[in-house]
């Protein structure tokens, strides 16, 4: 079956994205998600609690810097992958000298084709 990712259409804000990448546990999971990669998985490469890689990915969702993709298992049993959604950030000034982050996500088709797998 495909995976689904969670839906957001909303632009992260120049905060959030900034306070992730403040993150050292955060740029840490970002690292390692060269392809997807259950919680489990995550928690145990990075020596983190369950608890902790939670909030981290949540960070990084938030932040869109990571995306969940969903599958479904044997016996219908969902099971969540996270994988990186970002090829650049840059960090620059508006028309009104504010700050202002852009974040280059992955293209749609490079995600997909790296989340065929075993679900």
């Amino acid at each position: 079956m495909p995976l689904e990712f969670s839906a957001s259409d909303d632009t992260p804000g120049f905060g959030r994205v900034i306070a992730a990448l403040d993150d050292g546990a955060c740029r840490e999971i970002i690292a390692i998600l060269e392809e997807p990669m259950t919680v489990e998985e995550i928690a145990e490469v990075t020596d983190r609690p369950l608890s902790t890689t939670y909030r981290k990915l949540d960070c990084l969702t938030e932040a869109g810097l990571a995306k969940e993709a969903v599958g479904v298992r044997e016996g219908r049993h969902r099971t969540s992958r996270y994988v990186a959604n970002l090829e650049r950030i840059s960090i620059g000034l508006d028309a009104d000298n504010e700050l202002r982050v852009d974040v280059d996500h992955a293209s749609g088709a490079e995600i997909w084709a790296d989340l065929q797998g075993d679900y």
